[in-house]
């Protein structure tokens, strides 16, 4: 049993690192191509659609008036730009900055709307209720802590104008704001760039496969509308609506060049908080989307389920007994040295550890190398430290993911045993 378990640990790393290698592949293909692009800014925007911008505000008076002043400074016509900030069951003081702001001159005549709400449902339930106030001809949704770069709305509605038929939704691309702060946020630096300049692009490049993010994206009003708005019951609603959108054959489109920065937690019990519910909420839209591997949906979408699968199930459990054999292993060994007679109850004959140290082997050096990759196409990123870091990261940084991933899944069997409703957790902010 030992000697299958490893087999088979050793056979999902090859084809994980054969999975990389092809992201890869597609993602310097990508980059390839987007420089040789010339960037072209519109003379004018007046065929531009109407956006209606949205944002859930959950206790942000912190970052609210930023945010808000971000999004109304964006290059944009003012008349075709509608924006809602949703103080969602705010007991500080996120409405009164609001309502300060509004009263600005500068921003008193704009499409402002601070709706306040007291309801359930989250950030879903936010961006529900604010849909029904909704105009605009694309719903564009950033988290509170963002800033937009200035032209970041015009490229995701310029992308959409590319193929309005086929494009439900764009996303862009996020980047922290805080990353130079401590070593959490530097790695999660990493990871942000990593998966948006390497898996994003590789994944649209080949396969014109997207995922809409939590912020940062545009989605047709109407398309909302028709799928019935965000899932209330969804942990992370943004994977749940990407299915719902391929399921009605649209594509979620990649711009590249629509940037905004956000906050990244500092602390590792506010990272740990935050990214076990994207892990659980992930564990439930594979789990609630495995059907789609068995019916007639598109193959866009089997693809997705098999991606979300095989990273969240097949690999890590894959990885984490890979690691339990190795670990043992050397614990066993320094027992030998003391009491030779110990034997560990995991003996393989030497081809198969050469098998298992090349695959681990090539696995770290796929790592290090996508991280540089990204980083050398984001201006100021390649550099001795972030080299040195990426090297690191995968021994401690990356090794979280395990601890995360489990705990997260054996959360989501005892909801599922006990029917206990999972909480949403708002990532805590800071001045």
């Amino acid at each position: 049993m030992a000697d299958v378990l490893l087999i088979l640990s050793i056979v999902t790393i090859w084809i994980a690192v054969f999975e990389s290698v092809i992201i890869m592949a597609g993602a310097v293909r990508f980059i390839f191509k987007q420089n040789k692009k010339k960037l072209v800014l519109p003379k004018n925007m007046d065929d531009f659609p109407t956006v209606t911008v949205m944002v859930p505000a959950h206790n942000e008076e912190l970052v609210i008036t930023s945010t808000a002043e971000h999004i109304l400074q964006l290059n944009y016509p003012e008349h075709k730009l509608q924006l809602i900030v949703i103080a969602d069951n705010c007991s500080d003081h996120t409405a009164g900055k609001l309502k300060m702001l509004k009263e600005m001159t500068s921003y008193k005549d704009r499409d402002f709307i601070i709706l306040e709400r007291k309801g359930t449902g989250g950030k879903s339930g936010a961006l529900n209720d604010a849909l029904k106030l909704a105009t605009g001809e694309w719903i564009c949704v950033y988290d509170a802590d963002a800033a937009p770069e200035r032209n970041a709305l015009m490229f995701l509605t310029q992308k959409a104008m590319e193929d309005p038929g086929r494009y439900g939704a764009v996303f862009g691309r996020n980047k922290a704001r805080n990353r130079g702060q401590n070593f959490l946020s530097r790695c999660i630096n990493l990871e942000i760039i990593t998966i948006q300049r390497v898996h994003h692009t590789g994944l649209w490049e080949l396969f014109k496969l997207g995922t809409i993010p939590g912020t940062n994206f545009i989605v047709k009003t109407a398309l909302m509308r028709e799928i019935g708005g965000w899932d209330e019951q969804a942990i992370t609603e943004d994977t749940a609506v990407s299915f719902e959108i391929m399921s009605r054959g649209q594509l979620i489109a990649l711009a590249p060049q629509a940037e905004a920065y956000q906050q990244e937690p500092e602390q590792l019990g506010v990272y740990m908080k935050q990214r076990e519910r994207w892990a659980k909420g992930n564990y439930n839209v594979v789990v609630e989307n495995l059907h789609h591997l068995f019916d007639r949906s598109s193959w866009r979408i089997k693809l997705h389920v098999l991606y979300y699968a095989a990273s969240y199930f097949w690999f890590m459990i894959a990885i984490i007994v890979s690691d339990i054999v190795f670990v043992a292993n050397l614990v066993y060994q320094g027992i030998a040295l003391f009491k030779p007679g110990v034997v560990s109850p995991f003996q393989f004959q030497s081809d198969v550890y050469v098998y298992l140290v090349v695959a681990w082997a090539l696995m770290y050096f796929l790592y290090v190398l996508q991280i540089n990759l990204a980083l050398a196409t984001d201006i100021g990123q390649s550099n001795v430290r972030n080299f040195v870091l990426s090297c690191i990261s995968y021994f401690t940084y990356a090794q979280l993911f395990l601890l995360i991933s489990v705990k997260a899944f054996y959360n989501m069997v005892m909801d599922k045993i006990t029917g206990r409703e999972s909480k949403w957790y708002k990532t805590q902010r800071f001045g």
